[in-house]
């Protein structure tokens, strides 16, 4: 039986997806994914991460991803992170918001970071269809 907390959760992530670039890997394959290595850890992530904290409202969807994509390219969690430029560009980031938010990390976590960060950005783009020239906006 779902929790109020799963189906916030659940609503939330369900937000974060596109129906367009189904090609993506978003947060409910991510759930999908992890289903089958242990029952509890998919409501974990929906209702601990979903349900209770990107439900609150002190930040805009696109603030959060921006937070979101700045701490995962400071750990150096690319896979982690590509899924959040995806998610990104889903809540209407543009590519120069993203690209300006890994380029300000520069000083503070070091160029090889920020480096591959801007890779993967690249690379969604391209999976999106999106020329690394063009704008998002």
């Amino acid at each position: 039986m779902a929790t109020d907390r799963f189906q916030r959760g659940l609503d939330r992530m369900k937000e974060l997806v596109s129906a367009e670039h189904t090609n993506t890997f978003d947060h409910v394959k991510l759930v999908e994914s992890y289903k089958t290595l242990d029952a509890d850890l998919s409501d974990y992530i929906v209702s601990f991460a979903f349900g209770d904290i990107y439900s609150r409202s002190s930040l805009t969807q696109q603030e959060q991803t921006l937070v979101t994509i700045s701490t995962l390219v400071a750990l150096g969690t690319e896979p982690q992170l590509k899924l959040h430029i995806n998610t990104g560009f889903n809540v209407g980031l543009t590519k120069e918001k993203i690209v300006g938010a890994l380029i300000h990390c520069i000083p503070y976590i070091g160029f090889p970071r920020v480096l591959n960060g801007l890779s993967l950005v690249k690379e969604v783009m391209a999976e999106r269809g999106l020329a690394p020239g063009s704008s998002t906006d």
